[in-house]
């Protein structure tokens, strides 16, 4: 990590714990309808399977906090209910088993409503995340601001703050914005105010394609500085490839170790179809993620091994046959159909696992 991690104070989701000096968790949301309780659980064990380790549900209805109750008893990760404006609604989830709420108290009733929100919350244990992004910012202080930093963090710790005047301070907050300038202005400015855990994320940021970009510049910028405890990357997509960008950028800044594949851009010296390579390999390497190793598919002799030398093993491709090395040495000389064979052959003998 380029700069040494913010510390901020821990609170736990269920058995998960956020802030300190615990690792950065990845989030997502399912985009089911809560009420359907099998759909939404079939997509609740797909995301866990992919690594998710926090999951929000939104609850637009009572039939959604209802279905809590069957939901939590049947996943092995934390879930968040997600409420807007209907104080009843909190309550509910909170007493069907939710692990975490998030809403904002200054647009979910009167402050006596708020309270009951906050004394459930402090009986079941129930941490509260704050969120405001670029688009929720209260009126009176976007007429003082605009939409900026200063505004979104502002509105922010009024929010924060009728929770602290109700004394619980079991708090996560997020201030997102869809630019992705604007919210790493937002985090830098709100880090230096609070110390409660920060959920980071770029709202609003698109398709899979120009929200990977954005996510991965807004929310890496973020965790090279130190600041962030959770991560959500939002995608027009399927949740399940929200998880995948996430555990890629974590590991893209050094928060996780894992399965790193590294290959060189194609150029008129390439003589091997090298994005088919990389792809077989990573197709085949991916399900081994959490196995802490680099692995190098270059494309001739320039880029491999010397500008991966650094890497555990690697591809040297050439156009009727190819190298296979390991920490910078050739190891082996094969056909180019046997390039990938022979690579996960080498990585068997070397971290002795079975790949197959």
């Amino acid at each position: 990590m380029i700069y040494k991690r913010r510390q901020t104070k821990t609170i736990s989701l269920g058995d998960v714990k956020i802030g300190g000096d615990h690792k950065v968790t990845i989030q997502s949301m399912c985009n089911s309808k809560t009420h359907d309780v099998k759909s939404t659980l079939s997509q609740i064990h797909e995301m866990t399977s992919a690594g998710c380790e926090i999951v929000r549900l939104a609850i637009p209805d009572m039939a959604s906090a209802n279905a809590l109750k069957t939901i939590v008893k049947e996943v092995r990760i934390p879930i968040v209910a997600d409420i807007h404006f209907d104080y009843l609604l909190a309550i509910e989830s909170i007493k069907n088993g939710t692990n975490g709420l998030r809403l904002n108290p200054g647009n979910i009733g009167t402050k006596q409503q708020i309270k009951k929100i906050i004394n459930y919350a402090k009986e079941y244990h129930v941490p509260i995340r704050i969120g405001v992004n670029s688009g929720s910012i209260a009126k009176h202080i976007l007429k003082k601001y605009g939409v900026s930093a200063e505004g979104i963090v502002e509105s922010a710790l009024e929010h924060v703050k009728i929770l602290e005047d109700n004394d619980f301070d079991q708090i996560k907050i997020s201030v997102k914005a869809s630019s992705v300038p604007l919210m790493i202005q937002s985090y830098r400015l709100l880090s230096q105010k609070v110390d409660y855990p920060l959920h980071l994320g770029v709202t609003e940021s698109g398709t899979e394609f120009s929200g990977t970009i954005k996510s991965s510049i807004g929310i890496g910028t973020l965790l090279s500085e130190g600041i962030g405890d959770t991560i959500r990357v939002s995608l027009t997509d399927n949740p399940v490839k929200e998880i995948l960008v996430a555990k890629n950028i974590l590991k893209a800044v050094e928060h996780r170790k894992g399965l790193n594949i590294i290959s060189c851009p194609t150029c008129g010296r390439t003589n091997i179809p090298l994005l088919e390579l990389v792809k077989e390999v990573e197709n085949k390497l991916l399900k081994f993620e959490d196995i802490d190793m680099t692995v190098a598919v270059m494309g001739c002799e320039v880029n491999g091994p010397g500008e991966a030398k650094e890497a555990d093993f690697g591809i040297i491709g050439g156009k009727h046959e190819g190298l296979i090395f390991h920490k910078g040495k050739i190891v082996k000389k094969v056909h180019s159909d046997r390039l990938v064979d022979s690579l996960i052959e080498i990585i068997n003998l070397n971290k002795k696992i079975t790949m197959f």
